[in-house]
């Protein structure tokens, strides 16, 4: 993937000066669908001004825990992605553990292995050193705000209509959403949500970020990988559609082209 854009980079690390000289990093969150490009601008940033960075994917729950739920509330809470499948109390713990920092401090931050669907163990989360300049959280869904209970009555794609026929799944998780997510959100230095042109292109980013994770060149992901990646995205569409469409709490705006060149910024 190519280096992130000159100007999503200068945005957040004028972030970062505002927010220096506070009791505390400022915390900053970038969103953006699937293959958007926001783990790898804050990657970037995070090696080239000493930040603090982990994703929300970080900290999903465990896949135990996500078949406990499957149990409990509803299958398709088994499959990682949509609020109610993250460990928030987690990802508090490790921003006020960071925010907590000294000079000679070493705070563990979580990490998830995707291929497995599951969390590493704690031996193996990489380290962060010192005090934190600022953090750097990036997720998909932050910033979101719940979807109207209106539009959650019709199935939108195959995975609703088949699995969730009654609603009860993306009512439940669009009430986590309502609730402790909005809170977590809320205490968030500043916001930037990569949008996306279409969620028609989603499928093609996740893609290559699948071929990436094997070794593989863009283009080389076998059709049944892709297939199977097609179903997967149908459980983020409906938040993402909503977040595409203003559904979103944003201090700076990248509107993205499909090659995820940045072709309009609002908010800066």
């Amino acid at each position: 993937m190519a280096s992130p854009d000159d100007r999503l980079v200068e945005l957040v690390e004028r972030w970062v000066r505002k927010g220096s000289g506070a009791d505390r990093p400022p915390v900053i969150a970038v969103a953006g669908a699937q293959g958007s490009g926001k783990t790898t601008l804050c990657r970037h940033l995070a090696e080239r001004l000493d930040l603090a960075q982990f994703s929300l994917d970080d900290v999903y729950l465990t896949k135990a825990e996500r078949q406990r739920l499957a149990q409990t509330r509803h299958p398709l809470f088994a499959v990682r992605g949509p609020p109610g499948t993250h460990d928030l109390a987690l990802a508090r713990s490790v921003v006020d553990a960071l925010s907590r920092a000294g000079a000679g401090a070493r705070t563990a931050v979580p990490s998830f292995d995707k291929l497995a669907d599951d969390r590493r163990d704690a031996a193996d989360w990489p380290v962060f050193e010192g005090r934190p300049r600022a953090i750097l959280i990036d997720g998909w869904c932050l910033g979101a705000t719940p979807v109207p209970l209106a539009q959650l009555d019709t199935p939108i794609n195959d995975l609703e209509a088949t699995k969730d026929k009654d609603g009860v799944w993306r009512r439940a998780w669009n009430a986590d959403l309502a609730g402790a997510y909005q809170a977590w959100f809320k205490s968030f230095d500043a916001t930037l949500f990569l949008q996306g042109p279409s969620f028609e292109v989603v499928l093609d980013w996740r893609c290559e970020q699948e071929a990436c994770a094997l070794g593989l060149a863009q283009g080389e992901l076998p059709p049944h990988r892709r297939a199977k990646l097609k179903q997967f995205i149908q459980a983020y569409e409906r938040l993402s559609r909503h977040m595409m469409s203003g559904g979103v709490r944003a201090d700076a705006v990248a509107e993205l082209e499909p090659d995820r060149q940045v072709a309009d910024m609002r908010g800066v």
